[in-house]
């Protein structure tokens, strides 16, 4: 198992950095994925059961793991990406103010390919934190305090504030920045991973920001309230560049670093979809998913799509035949 269980319980330090000026109370609500409606069609792939909420997931493409982060209780389900057998439960400890408004997260790092994925669960919490490696470093978005925390070696050394309600994170540029959704502002931030607190730049990012992935210089993010996938270039400066329509509220976002492929939820209607990562992206492909899906992963080396499907506490696993049908690679 290449999966790190790094338990977030230590006290951190704070460091300010510059966020927007709007008072919280100010702040329209976050943006949430859509209530999907019961399944009007066969779910593509084979469906694994793994238990209550399965809301987060992330793959290994390297031991074909796939983590997926379930409720009640709190643990974390490996699954094997090429059989779909259930691995491994590791538990998640409940650590001191478990069921706590403060009660901190554990955070799984999960290896990939290119770079790392995190997957968080904190006790007691009804949503997974969001998580990402870039630059060596651990960075865990905190939404209730406004803070990313940052991991050094497994062990907790930094806070910093970033924008209201932070989710989705994504190292962008070879690691050149940590890209954080600002959820409650509607804007897309990026930081400077060595000079933790130094904002590099900071732009609107639609109706009702999400989740965030990325690809070389580009940055790939879900409005989830407006219904579109909003694309951005980091050089020479962060700049909105293209929206694509997504109607059917997109949520769980993940991208083949591989064949350079979105994949993206449509939480409103139960799908999947595909699309190339390039600066101009339309969906080439369109998946029947199960209920609830709202968050997938990708195995880039076996070309595996993974749906977390939380009504049902399902994973399901979607082969290169059907994610990738002209891939014969």
């Amino acid at each position: 198992m290449r999966c790190a269980l790094l338990p977030l319980l230590a006290a951190v330090t704070t460091a300010a950095a510059g966020c927007g000026a709007a008072n919280v109370q100010e702040l329209p609500p976050a943006a949430e994925p859509a209530r999907s409606p019961a399944l009007q069609a066969t779910p593509a792939g084979r469906i694994v059961h793994v238990g209550t909420a399965a809301d987060g997931v992330a793959a290994d493409a390297v031991a074909h793991d796939l983590a997926v982060a379930v409720r009640a209780p709190d643990r974390l389900v490996l699954v094997d990406a090429r059989t779909g057998h259930l691995k491994q439960t590791v538990a998640v400890p409940a650590g001191p103010g478990h069921g706590a408004r403060d009660a901190m997260p554990s955070v799984f790092v999960v290896g990939a390919e290119t770079g790392s994925h995190a997957l968080t669960i904190t006790p007691g919490a009804t949503t997974i934190a969001d998580a990402a490696v870039v630059a060596g470093r651990t960075f865990v978005a905190d939404e209730r305090s406004g803070t990313v925390s940052v991991l050094d070696g497994g062990r907790p050394t930094a806070r910093f504030a970033v924008g209201r309600q932070p989710g989705g994170l994504a190292g962008v540029d070879a690691d050149r920045a940590l890209a954080v959704v600002s959820r409650r502002e509607r804007a897309v931030e990026l930081y400077d991973p060595h000079l933790l607190g130094k904002r590099i730049a900071r732009t609107p990012a639609g109706a009702g920001p999400t989740h965030v992935v990325s690809d070389g210089d580009r940055l790939y993010v879900a409005d989830t309230q407006g219904g579109a996938l909003l694309v951005f270039r980091t050089r020479p400066r962060l700049t909105l560049t293209y929206r694509v329509k997504l109607p059917g509220s997109p949520y769980g976002m993940a991208i083949d670093p591989i064949r350079h492929r979105l994949w993206i939820t449509l939480t409103a209607r139960n799908e999947v979809v595909a699309l190339p990562a390039h600066d101009r992206p339309l969906v080439q492909l369109r998946l029947p998913t199960v209920r609830q899906p709202d968050a997938v992963a990708v195995d880039a080396a076996l070309g595996v799509v993974a749906v977390a499907g939380r009504s049902a506490g399902v994973l399901q696993l979607i082969g290169r035949g059907q994610a990738y049908p002209d891939d014969h690679r």
